[in-house]
């Protein structure tokens, strides 16, 4: 992709991922999910799990999985709320430039 993805947009699609799943998700599965529809390497997606957490926007819990323990990550309420504001900027946002391309926008 030739567009720049920035923190906010990283942050509303993991929020994004992360929502699909009531119970929560994991790591792998949500680098995976991301990287079905944008290219990014699990070393940029780790510390947005990390920011989102301190942020309080995801709850994070261990449990076992094959032996080992796996890290899961669970949408909060504050996260829950964040997630709306970017889909209601998102959409402002997309609608404005789509605008622009298609000839401009009127005042």
């Amino acid at each position: 992709m030739v567009f720049n993805t920035g923190a906010a947009l990283l942050d509303a699609i993991v929020l994004a991922v992360v929502s699909k799943e009531k119970e929560g998700t994991y790591g792998y599965k949500i680098t995976q999910d991301v990287r079905s529809v944008l290219e990014v390497s699990e070393s940029t997606l780790y510390p947005v799990l990390r920011r989102l957490q301190k942020d309080d926007c995801l709850e994070v819990y261990d449990r076992e999985y094959g032996g080992r323990n796996r890290r899961y990550y669970k949408l909060t309420e504050k996260g829950a709320a964040q997630l709306n504001l970017y889909k209601v900027e998102w959409k402002n946002y997309t609608s404005k430039i789509s605008q622009l391309f298609e000839g401009g926008i009127s005042k």
